[in-house]
């Protein structure tokens, strides 16, 4: 069994036959620690995204050091390879295109095995997009789900986003650019216009932006806007008040009182006797649709 988690202190690092998890710049490469350029500087190997990306970060500190490619692409094949090395008493450095390894990168399938032969994993810590998103956001960050790129598949993304629409805990989602205002009409869709939201673009970075305050006041900012750049989404959790209110059937029954003829002031002031809630809400709702 690895006992080294016991020690109070650290020798001279980096150490033999440890995975350091490097944590790099988001956009800013002034944000790279002290610590994390010393590791750079002194590992055997530093496994990366892109050799391309990470030289970059390389030039800036005069880092000079061997760089291994390790992406999903070919992590199958990568994986045996920075495990023998390991176990050949020489270190490891893991970095990322940008941000902490291991979230939605295939980081995680390397430390999950490197643990699994009863080798050590350090992490180096560093910039977070979906952290720094949190932080900045205003929003309730004591409790918090990350739930990182939505599924593509159809029925796995109504399974999340059904799931993001009953949730009480703030919500963080990354999403790449040409696909931002499809999941902001998604989101109005399954959790409703008024659900408070803050938007985050190139954080970090010289254009960095921040379009908040609820998803319909979101979806007309970027309606004509060619949208670039890293997205981080930061939505609100529902209240406990109105943890029963689906938005989905709410909208169908609407729609369903109206074709049978009712005028849309009867079927909203139906609607909100019945569900206990706002008129105001239910001709939102009609103002989505």
């Amino acid at each position: 069994m690895n006992t080294n988690s016991s020690l109070s202190h650290r020798s001279k690092e980096p150490e033999n036959s440890i995975l350091y998890i490097v944590g790099t710049p988001i956009g800013n490469l002034n944000d790279l620690s002290i610590r994390a350029i010393n590791i750079l500087k002194n590992v055997s190997l530093i496994a990366c995204e892109d050799t391309r990306q990470t030289l970059k970060l390389l030039n800036k500190y005069e880092i000079n050091n061997t760089l291994l490619s390790f992406n999903m692409h070919n992590a199958k094949s990568r994986i045996p390879k920075i495990l023998q090395i390991l176990k050949n008493k020489e270190s490891v450095a893991l970095v990322s295109d940008a941000g902490m390894p291991g979230i939605c990168d295939p980081g995680e399938d390397l430390i999950k095995t490197v643990k699994l032969n009863e080798l050590e994993v350090i992490c180096i810590p560093g910039p977070c997009a979906a952290i720094t998103a949190l932080v900045s956001s205003g929003l309730p960050s004591s409790s918090f789900i990350f739930m990182g790129f939505l599924p593509k598949k159809k029925t796995e993304r109504h399974k999340v986003l059904l799931e993001i629409s009953k949730s009480e805990k703030t919500i963080i989602i990354y999403e790449s650019p040409n696909r931002l205002k499809k999941l902001l009409v998604e989101l109005r869709e399954y959790c409703g216009g008024d659900t408070e939201i803050q938007v985050y673009r190139e954080l970090t970075k010289i254009h960095e932006e921040n379009v908040g305050n609820n998803l319909n006041m979101v979806i007309n900012f970027f309606e004509d806007q060619d949208v670039k750049g890293e997205i981080t989404l930061v939505v609100k959790g529902i209240e406990k008040t109105k943890k029963e209110l689906n938005y989905l059937d709410l909208k169908k029954e609407l729609l369903e009182l109206i074709s049978a003829g009712l005028s849309l002031p009867a079927a909203s002031k139906y609607l909100a006797k019945k569900k206990e809630i706002k008129k105001s809400i239910i001709y939102s709702l009609y103002g989505e649709l």
